[in-house]
């Protein structure tokens, strides 16, 4: 008998792994955990059935939301991540020899405790001395710090269940204020492609505009989530994404990637006409 993970991208869109095992399957506080083993992309996690990442096009997503604002900004040194309990971000964040301290703010210890155990590859950094990891919701949490941060990152998961707090306008204000005076904040944008997905990132993207006045969206492809086409957010109170990037610099760091590098890096914010034509609806 064959074992298939299979989840609903739209009603009439589903996306399929044939699994070998299941590793793991619980029940937090808050949602539930599945790790899964698969011959094609390697093991897996799902949060309430919906695709986190997985071992073999994971690089990707957190390259992409670690590299290109810390190739903008290299010396930062303080730095929020809010979710991301998985370890990936700030895995990609240890490479920087700038980086102090990491606050990680997740509000399932459980996501942590499984992604320790069954993805040692991806949550390797989270026992770092410079990381201190916070068991909150990441809406209460970045209430109260002001300009105490070079960077945040919003690795959320989709904007419903015990992610959704982290999409409304009171919590981008609240990261406008969080961040020093040339501070970068940069979150998983969702897809453009399928209709209700377009609408979350434009309804978003409207609410980052409104706090921040550098406000961009890139881009990468990520085979296993929706479409495959995914958005990131990039928004800073005094960097542009591509004409502030220290180049060079980033270069002589000379940090390994598979994914990212600085000519990706620009491209990235060139955008389809179809994505364009989104957000131009909700930019002043």
């Amino acid at each position: 008998m064959e074992f298939w993970y299979t989840e609903q991208h739209t009603p009439d869109v589903h996306f399929s792994i044939r699994v070998e095992r299941q590793l793991y399957s619980g029940h937090s506080e808050f949602q539930r955990i599945d790790i899964f083993d698969s011959r094609e992309f390697g093991r897996f996690l799902t949060l309430d059935g919906y695709m986190m990442l997985t071992e073999k096009d994971e690089f990707i997503y957190h390259e992409m939301m670690t590299h290109v604002p810390m190739c903008v900004h290299p010396d930062a040194q303080n730095i929020l991540v809010i979710g991301g309990g998985d370890g990936g971000t700030v895995r990609e964040l240890l490479r920087y020899p700038s980086v102090r301290h990491i606050d990680l703010v997740e509000i399932d210890e459980k996501v942590v405790e499984v992604c320790r155990k069954y993805l040692p590859s991806v949550a390797s950094g989270l026992g770092d001395a410079r990381v201190t990891i916070h068991y909150e919701d990441g809406l209460r949490f970045v209430r109260k710090p002001v300009s105490a941060y070079d960077l945040i990152i919003v690795d959320s998961t989709d904007p419903f269940g015990p992610g959704e707090g982290l999409f409304t306008k009171e919590f981008y204000g609240n990261c406008f204020k969080a961040l020093k005076d040339d501070g970068i904040m940069v979150n998983q944008h969702e897809s453009p492609f399928y209709e209700q997905d377009a609408y979350a990132m434009q309804r978003m993207h409207q609410r980052i505009v409104q706090s921040f006045s550098i406000s961009r969206v890139y881009q990468a492809h990520i085979p296993t989530y929706p479409s495959g086409h995914w958005l990131f957010g990039f928004a800073s109170k005094k960097y542009h994404p591509v004409e502030d990037a220290a180049w060079e610099r980033w270069k002589a760091l000379d940090i390994p990637t598979r994914y990212y590098n600085t000519q990706l890096h620009a491209a990235a914010f060139a955008l389809p006409n179809y994505v364009e034509e989104i957000l131009e609806d909700v930019e002043p």
